[in-house]
């Protein structure tokens, strides 16, 4: 099982429902469903990733996450998942509020732009990164958004986000230490109390 999708199984709390935001094949969902007997659906822009969804018994939406949570009564959800959909969308601040609104609590899994590979590549090089996490070429890359732990970090600090609890991960092992520059990706909880 994939590191990331383990350390958000242990985020989140049985017999809950969940909502994954760019769910892709449903893989993380079909977990959630057979270890912590979550129900929950997946939003998913890719047609063929949802054949898969369906195929697997997955329910999942059709939609774009930059629009799909209006829909979505206030706290809906016990936990809404983004983890690697945030950088690819068009608005992630919206995207993330609307989250928080929806569900009680959020997990936002996201690659690490600044890792030390990474910045390597650029100082070196001369040239945007591409990295076992990072695939993609400038002109092919799904990525909208290149953001970094510490980016995360004080975009939560600046909207008044709760992070629970977090994690940083590189070459699947669990990071504690200068994680901005050493991780590939951080995973993180969040709560937003709107009062």
């Amino acid at each position: 099982m994939r590191l990331d999708y383990k350390i958000i199984l242990d985020f989140i709390e049985p017999n809950t429902n969940v909502l994954d935001l760019g769910c892709g094949d449903g893989s993380l969902l079909s977990l959630l469903i057979k270890e912590k007997n979550c129900t929950g659906t997946g939003v998913e822009i890719d047609e063929q990733s949802i054949y898969k969804c369906v195929e697997n018994g997955i329910s999942v939406s059709h939609g774009d996450i930059d629009t799909e949570l209006l829909d979505y009564t206030d706290k809906r959800f016990d936990y809404v998942i983004l983890n690697e959909s945030l950088q690819q969308v068009l608005y992630p601040k919206k995207v993330i509020l609307e989250s928080l609104r929806v569900g009680k609590k959020v997990i936002v899994g996201i690659p690490n732009f600044c890792h030390i590979d990474a910045r390597f590549q650029i100082f070196f090089e001369g040239r945007v990164p591409v990295t076992k996490e990072l695939p993609y070429e400038w002109f092919d890359t799904p990525n909208l958004r290149f953001l970094s732990i510490k980016d995360f970090k004080y975009f939560c600090r600046k909207n008044g986000i709760t992070i629970i609890k977090e994690k940083a991960i590189a070459n699947d092992k669990i990071i504690n230490f200068k994680t901005n520059l050493l991780a590939n990706m951080g995973l993180f909880l969040l709560e937003k109390i709107y009062v």
